[in-house]
């Protein structure tokens, strides 16, 4: 096959930003702004998430690579090297989900200049190692050179093509490696000469939204064509039924006419993704209504209280409605910063602030959970309890958080996320701002500019300094968990109603008019819907966007968390000293029941010790030694 001509220059891209901006001609209800016009501050929680993540998570994932022969692959498919193919036949992805990383991290005032010499050494060897034909990907150079398109169920060809694509994209909209950008449109010239002429479909979705994005980079319309056909193509049973079924790939009935989400989620979540990206550069509204059909499917019926997504581990899939044992949740954290993925879309798409609900609960959650406070260990699946005496079946249901995965998709994962932080706090053009996400940060749009300073999530409170224009309306997202708000201006109170989840306040704004939002966060206790069977009878704590868990570290040493009972009419307390963290403090019981009979008649439990329970952020468990841990708890009197 000889190289496909290349389809066009490859400077000629698309303005900055960050990930997922819609095209000029998009059907978008919101404009994001780019990574430059928003800059967090290291004194905030996000962006000391952000400094974590640039010090400490994204050098190990970098170290990692070397280590785990991800980057000795590729050396072997350039023909540098003997060495046998090392890992997961899609290790090439993590190598792209690292290097995009890399790249938004670079965006950022005071990066690493070593970020810079692995990009370059990176690019520079998938140049080596891609084919003539712009053909590139290790493990089917290597270990199974014959083997090309031919597996189109196991092989995540396009799939680890999608992740290159969207560090490309990366590399594009920050000016950082326009030789990335060259060598991945051969890529995907290629695909689409290959694919536009034939009925298949990836086995994994990603390829979708990846040539939505190179679209919206280069504005080279096949891309989009291709990805749009990708997407009508599935449904119609090309897979095979495989060993989980047609439901796990998503192949079992068409995109357009799905009612419900089903099976492996993150599969699930990036077609989602990609069919968000192509209706609104398309126009196609049925396409968007069926995405957004499918999206409150999952969050009415399939998520997790921590905004986590997938319930069985079997298959990594969303179960049954209202399947949600907490202590066998699967949660992966790549369902997770998919799911954030696709709340973002859908905001821009239609601009209701659901889900920037949705992305809020999942990021400080279970997002948040995933990552250890050394930003070098994390967890694969994401359980809301860990039971006394939990043995560890796997590396996916480990007990604690490791530093690295045989299937290393995750970390490398967070770290692209932590990078482009900044690019989800707002969005806006020069008729005005709208601020989805609450964190200390200076942000630039059009006109305007906004100094934001808040201890959020810890507290309520969030100040603004604002120096804009007459005509510029300001739009602060009101959270639905919000029962009660008060806003100032200048320090007078101002009547203001919500208006779709955002008090929208509009001029005459002076040179730094001072805003002050204070969001109510009393201590809720949550229900879950009867229908969750696993969790009837039981309350999770939550303050704020956060949720709340109790852990054995916590308890006195003769105390068994499953034993812990939870008093439902006594205060609950938020305690915290200053700026920082805030746990919970309630009361509750706990009956001895080491000797109590498996099976019993008797509905009466025996004499209870009282306690004083401590509730920590479900995202801070696990850092301060391995032990028990459980999100829902049982309430005192039920039997």
């Amino acid at each position: 096959m000889t190289a496909p001509k290349s389809s066009g220059n490859p400077l000629a891209i698309r303005g900055g930003g960050g990930p997922a901006v819609p095209g000029p001609g998009a059907v978008a209800a919101l404009r994001p702004l780019g990574l430059e016009q928003v800059r967090l501050h290291d004194d905030g929680l996000l962006g000391q998430w952000r400094r974590r993540n640039a010090e400490h998570t994204l050098p190990h994932c970098v170290e990692r690579l070397e280590d785990s022969g991800n980057l000795g692959n590729l050396r072997a498919a350039a023909g540098e090297s003997d060495t046998e193919f090392a890992g997961m036949w899609f290790a090439d992805s993590d190598v792209y989900k690292t290097l995009e990383a890399a790249l938004w991290e670079l965006a950022a005032p005071g990066a690493d200049p070593g970020l810079r010499d692995f990009v370059d050494d990176t690019t520079a060897l998938l140049a080596r190692a891609q084919q003539a034909d712009g053909y590139l990907n290790s493990y089917y150079t290597v270990a199974e050179p014959g083997g090309r398109w031919l597996q189109p169920v196991r092989s995540h060809e396009l799939y680890c093509a999608g992740h290159l694509i969207q560090a490309a994209v990366a590399a594009g909209r920050t000016g950082t490696a326009p030789e990335l950008v060259e060598l991945t449109r051969r890529f995907a010239d290629l695909l689409v000469e290959r694919f536009s002429q034939v009925e298949e479909v990836c086995g994994h979705p990603e390829i979708e939204t990846a040539l939505a994005e190179l679209y919206r980079l280069t504005g080279h319309h096949p891309y989009l064509d291709l990805a749009r056909r990708f997407i009508d193509r599935r449904g119609h049973g090309l897979l095979g039924g495989g060993r989980f079924g047609a439901r796990y790939h998503q192949d079992h009935v068409p995109p357009r006419a799905a009612e419900e989400v089903a099976g492996h989620s993150v599969r699930q979540l990036y077609l989602l993704a990609g069919m968000v990206d192509v209706a609104v550069e398309t126009g196609d509204r049925a396409l968007l209504e069926a995405a957004r059909r499918l999206w409150d499917d999952a969050v009415r019926t399939r998520t997790y209280v921590t905004g986590a997504h997938g319930s069985r581990h079997r298959d990594e899939a969303y179960g049954d409605p209202y399947e949600l044992p907490p202590d066998r949740a699967y949660a992966e954290t790549c369902a997770s910063i998919a799911a954030f993925h696709v709340g973002w879309r859908l905001l821009l798409a239609t601009g209701a602030a659901g889900y920037a609900d949705e992305m809020e609960r999942v990021l400080l959650n279970a997002v948040a959970a995933a990552v250890s406070e050394d930003g070098r260990h994390f967890f694969y699946s994401n359980p809301l309890h860990l039971r006394t005496g939990h043995t560890n079946s796997g590396e996916e249901s480990a007990g604690h958080r490791l530093p690295w995965y045989s299937c290393a998709c995750c970390p490398p994962n967070i770290a692209r996320l932590m990078a482009c932080l900044p690019a989800y706090l707002a969005t806006g053009d020069a008729n005005g701002l709208q601020l989805h996400l609450y964190a200390t940060a200076t942000i630039e749009a059009g006109p305007a500019r906004v100094q934001v300073r808040t201890d959020y999530p810890w507290q309520g409170r969030v100040e603004l300094t604002v120096t804009a224009p007459q005509a510029w309306t300001l739009a602060l997202r009101v959270p639905s968990w919000c029962a009660s708000y008060r806003l100032l201006i200048d320090g007078e109170p101002a009547p203001a109603s919500v208006d779709a989840g955002y008090l929208r306040l509009t001029g005459p704004w002076g040179e730094g008019t001072r805003v002050v939002l204070e969001l109510g966060m009393p201590v809720r206790q949550v229900r879950a819907h009867p229908r969750v069977d696993a969790v009837r009878g039981c309350v999770a704590l939550a303050r704020g966007p956060l949720v709340y868990c109790l852990e054995q570290h916590d308890l006195p040493e003769d105390v068994v968390l499953e034993d812990v009972l939870l008093d439902a009419t006594a205060p609950l307390l938020a305690a915290g000293r200053g700026k920082g963290p805030v746990v919970v403090t309630a009361s509750g019981r706990a009956p001895d029941l080491t000797h109590h009979p498996l099976y019993s008649t008797d509905r009466h439990r025996p004499g209870a010790t009282p306690l004083q329970l401590t509730a920590v952020p479900y995202f801070q468990w696990g850092n301060r030694g391995h032990g028990p841990m459980r999100v829902w708890l049982p309430l005192s009197g039920t039997p």
